[in-house]
């Protein structure tokens, strides 16, 4: 089958579902393979549960002369081929977001400020890899204004192919820090393949890149790119700065050196995200919405998925940003809790996974910077804090820390959470 009559296909059934076990009525099934399991061997449970074809590349799973069962070289690459053929079929417009840390909240945050006036579809959760960015352009329909795409990688060469599936017109990069050296070999790489999100824009005539002023790698990257900046100085398309942090952020903005001033309280933890919202603001600007919408948008944001949330038990005030770490944001993370204003402070922090060969160093970086902060109550969770020889408490893993909370409970503390989510520390907060 051609790629134009299988989009014709996709088009009479509006959905695609990967999962046997959700199949809305008249979808579309596509057969991915994985480590531990083949599609093909589902395909026709998609079928009986609903879906009106399934794509397999296992001729074995076909049901001789039944039309029902589409048959390609390669069901994931077909998925991909559909995505960027559908996305050209609308021509919507693409803002492509990656970066090492907070791409997922400047997603959220930029959302949440464009689809104060206009119609956006966006990237759920973290569908943000070979998969997820094809599934998230296969749910763009005709009458979306605007799309935002977040992509992510841990090797060399994976937001190159994410880009060329989603063909951003426009582009924005956090920022670019020490994560998954394991995949890119060292902060160089990590330079590099965030990289390849502006090589794809520097060949586009009618690119546009968002930029934060104030982080000098960012800057250097996008030689000879439009670029839109926002940072601190004065001068800047949007720039402000932090007027509280004690626990929320709070801040003021404005556009150019004489806009009019904004004060914004927001529902975020950490002076770390002040970039981020100034990133949704200027594409809102750039976009059109109205500055008292904007602010409408921050303040009502309220982040989840265990990023940096404020919970308030029985006992304690957590600060839960169990969802991902690496020395980068771990160094935001404790950075800010020093600063912030508040008693007993307590730190349970868990290794960060996939550094290779700089595992130990960075591990030791941190316990170094704990010292230097003289933070007192410190537990530490994983298998690369317990080789840092270092002074605080130190547990193999969550559970064996459970079992210690159980019998002995923190309380009146304010606790900071971060950790790798492997290491499993959301599942902490309940004990405490």
């Amino acid at each position: 089958m051609t790629l134009p009559a299988l989009y014709q296909l996709f088009m009479s059934c509006g959905n695609v579902t990967t999962d046997s076990r959700e199949c809305p009525k008249n979808s579309l099934f596509f057969a991915l393979k994985g480590e531990s399991f083949d599609g093909n061997k589902f395909a026709t449970t998609a079928l009986q549960n609903g879906c009106s074809y399934a794509v397999i590349d296992n001729p074995d799973y076909a049901v001789k002369d039944d039309k029902h069962y589409i048959l390609v070289d390669n069901a994931l690459e077909t998925l991909q081929h559909l995505a960027n053929y559908h996305r050209h079929q609308l021509g919507t417009r693409i803002i492509g977001i990656t970066g090492t840390n907070g791409k997922t909240t400047t997603k959220e945050l930029i959302s949440a400020v464009l689809s104060q006036t206009h119609n956006v579809l966006y990237t759920l959760g973290n569908l943000n890899n070979h998969i997820g960015v094809p599934l998230t352009l296969l749910r763009l329909k005709a009458d979306h204004d605007l799309a935002v795409i977040e992509m992510g990688a841990n090797h060399p060469g994976e937001i190159k192919f994410l880009v060329n599936i989603a063909e951003p017109n426009y582009g924005i990069i956090t920022n670019v820090g020490k994560a998954h050296l394991e995949g890119f070999g060292s902060f160089e790489g990590v330079i590099r393949t965030k990289g390849e999100l502006y090589d794809f824009l520097r060949g586009r005539t009618d690119s546009t890149v968002f930029i934060h002023h104030d982080n000098q790698y960012l800057m250097n990257m996008a030689a000879g790119l439009n670029t839109i900046p926002y940072g601190t100085d004065n001068s800047l398309y949007v720039n402000g700065h932090v007027t509280d942090n004690s626990p929320f952020l709070s801040f003021k903005w404005k556009a150019g050196k004489d806009g009019e001033v904004h004060t914004v309280q927001t529902h975020l933890i950490g002076e770390y995200n002040f970039p981020n919202a100034l990133a949704a603001i200027t594409i809102g600007r750039f976009f059109g919405v109205e500055p008292r919408k904007i602010d409408k948008a921050l303040r009502e944001y309220i982040p989840s998925n265990n990023r940096s949330q404020l919970k308030k038990t029985a006992d304690n005030t957590l600060i839960i940003d169990t969802y991902n770490a690496n020395p980068t944001s771990m160094m935001a993370s404790l950075s800010n809790f020093y600063k912030m204003n508040a008693d007993n402070k307590m730190l349970i922090l868990g290794d960060m996974r996939e550094l290779g060969t700089e595992s130990l160093a960075e591990h030791k970086k941190i316990i170094d910077y704990l010292k230097e902060c003289e933070f007192k109550n410190v537990i530490l969770v994983g298998s690369e804090f317990s080789k840092t020889n270092s002074p605080y408490k130190t547990y193999p893993d969550a559970p064996s820390l459970i079992k210690d909370l159980e019998k002995d409970k923190p309380k009146g503390c304010t606790i900071l959470i971060k950790g790798s989510n492997g290491i499993k520390l959301f599942t902490i907060p309940d004990y405490l």
